[in-house]
């Protein structure tokens, strides 16, 4: 296996296989974001990869131990847009509502989902980096090399190769509360509901 790819032990029914479909359709539309709705073990994440590799995509996911906070969220949303932005590769963001920590990661998710973009997330000296790894390819387009082109190249790019799947569990309070604060987590995304797996 690569590094970064879990060998998965699956057994495919009929929804399973139906539900990786409109996953993969999802992840195949420009700019496909998707929320996956269901209780937890129902499969969301599961099928989310396997349709991330269906695709021939990266799948990208954070990693939250002890002491995980908005900074740390933060650095790693920077390696998902080296990943999309500056790598040039398909990369599936994966995000489950467990993961929730602070409701900051939710605004960032919210600005990823409406512009592309995370306010603030790069201080000056990473922006100019940022600007420099795709300034040959905005030379090569025939663009001006401005740094306001060079940013929205990068962020364009990263929305073309970016996309986002949420797996959120409708119990509880939490959900509605969380469409409620950050709306782009429905009207920016394909909302399919998950049912238990079957015994």
């Amino acid at each position: 296996l690569e590094p970064g790819v879990q060998a998965m032990d699956l057994v495919l029914f009929g929804d399973a296989i139906a539900n990786v479909c409109r996953i993969k359709r999802v992840l195949g539309m420009p700019r496909g974001h998707a929320m996956l709705v269901g209780v937890g073990g129902s499969g969301r994440q599961s099928l989310s990869r396997l349709s991330t590799f269906v695709a021939g995509y990266r799948v990208f996911q954070i990693e939250v131990v002890r002491g995980y906070r908005s900074e740390l969220f933060r650095e790693d949303l920077k390696k998902l847009y080296e990943k999309a932005g500056v790598e040039n590769l398909d990369t599936v963001f994966i995000f489950n509502d467990t993961q929730v920590i602070e409701t900051s990661f939710l605004e960032d998710i919210n600005g990823m989902l409406t512009s592309g973009e995370v306010s603030n997330l790069y201080p000056p000296d990473e922006l100019s980096t940022i600007r420099e790894s795709v300034r040959n390819d905005v030379r090569a387009a025939g663009l001006p090399e401005t740094n306001d082109v060079l940013w929205n190249y990068f962020v364009e790019r990263v929305r073309s190769r970016m996309h986002i799947v949420l797996c959120m569990s409708p119990i509880g309070e939490s959900y509605r509360n969380y469409v409620r604060m950050f709306p782009a987590l429905v009207s920016c995304t394909t909302i399919n509901w998950f049912s238990e797996w079957p015994p």
